[in-house]
């Protein structure tokens, strides 16, 4: 199937390891143009020299706990370079822990990151997306906006607060050409999840490896996701073919999430 990517520009955030990298190498296997963005440089520098034809790609620096860094880089960017046609939100998510043990702090910190960077992205892009009519807004957040996931009480918050302001976004934005639309990874091997089994396995005084069988016997594949296999699901959506698919949540957790 053609996607229809070739050439488009792309701003995949969190790439500098797993979904996000994968998402950009996915996206740049199909032509488009990618600028990776995220904090370490060097981790940037590293996935930049495994993309298919490098020299196309480039890459941004800010931390996302820090809205005005965001801001600033993004701007600078597109003023210099033309804006993106394709944004992919994705930022590491808050601590584990109960919510009823959160310091407000912790949401405050949570909802600059995901929420107000977000927010600060998709006013940036937006001018160009409704130049091109033509735009695709991904945002990779979880399956607990279907299912809160215990343990993870900021962050159910915090995803949810993102999918509601998807869909107000999907609303307002479909009669331009642009699609807004979230991506909801189940377990997938990345180091979140090695960081989750092991604080799970700590509380239950079980072994890592004990822990990671029983949560892939959860799941009905009995496996967990890779990040490639997210990905794609998300490159799909970022194409031409996708153009009337906008406003939903999709689910990549291999049947784990029981509802509709």
């Amino acid at each position: 199937m053609e996607l229809g990517l070739n050439n488009k520009r792309a701003l995949v955030c969190g790439s500098s390891q797993g979904i996000g990298k994968a998402t950009a190498l996915a996206l740049a296997a199909e032509g488009a143009c990618v600028t990776l963005f995220a904090r370490n440089e060097d981790s940037l520098k590293s996935v930049l020299r495994e993309m298919p034809n490098s020299h196309r790609h480039n890459y941004l620096i800010a931390d996302f706990s820090n809205p005005e860094e965001v801001r600033e880089a993004v701007s600078k960017h597109i003023a210099q370079h033309g804006g993106f046609h394709i944004l992919i939100n994705n930022t590491g998510g808050p601590k584990s822990g109960a919510l009823a043990a959160a310091i407000p702090s912790e949401l405050e910190t949570a909802f600059r990151m995901h929420v107000v960077c977000n927010q600060i992205l998709v006013q940036a892009v937006l001018p160009f997306m409704k130049s091109e009519g033509f735009g695709r807004i991904i945002n990779i957040i979880s399956t607990s906006i279907k299912e809160p996931i215990e343990g993870l009480g900021v962050s159910n918050t915090i995803r949810n607060a993102v999918a509601n302001w998807s869909k107000s976004l999907a609303t307002e934005l479909a009669a331009f050409g642009i699609t807004v639309n979230n991506v909801l990874p189940g377990f997938t091997e990345t180091e979140r999840l090695n960081s989750i089994i092991s604080i799970k396995a700590t509380q239950a005084g079980a072994t890592e490896s004990d822990m990671a069988q029983m949560m892939r016997n959860y799941v009905p594949a009995k496996r967990f996701g890779r990040a490639d296999e997210v990905a794609n699901a998300i490159t799909f959506l970022s194409g031409e073919t996708a153009s009337y698919i906008t406003g939903i949540n999709l689910p990549v957790d291999g049947g784990r999430t029981k509802s509709l």
